[in-house]
């Protein structure tokens, strides 16, 4: 049985196979969570720093030479989302930002991409 939709929730749900079809080229014959593994090759973390200023830690985070995207939580918390750098990692960046500062790193969650957010990535760049 073949399902064609841009429901991707639907598609994850019911499929056991995924084919992304972009300008008329396959670009993508899989299952979603070889799908999701084969996009991994930009890390995603989710992170909490404490005791320091907000926008200080945005800065040096976005300051870091494996960052490539550093999003804000809502504003009463302090935790963000970085995106590192294709073939990188922050996470060792992270931790001695954190000691050279006297920050407390609470949190260092990888964030899994979600399969709307790879079929973005593989139809943008087709």
């Amino acid at each position: 049985m073949i399902l064609c939709s841009h429901i991707l929730a639907e598609v994850e749900a019911t499929c056991d196979r995924i084919v992304i079809i972009s300008g008329g080229k396959l670009v993508a014959d899989s299952t979603a969570t070889s799908l999701r593994k084969q996009a991994q090759n930009k890390e995603i973390l989710k992170i909490t720093i404490e005791d320091g200023d907000r926008n200080l830690i945005y800065k040096a985070l976005q300051g870091l030479d494996s960052a490539e995207l550093v999003d804000l939580f809502p504003e009463h918390t302090q935790s963000f989302e970085i995106q590192s750098k294709a073939g990188t990692s922050s996470r060792k960046a992270i931790f001695k930002m954190c000691v050279d500062n006297g920050w407390s790193l609470t949190e260092m969650t990888p964030v899994e991409r979600k399969l709307e957010e790879v079929f973005r990535d593989l139809t943008i760049h087709n």
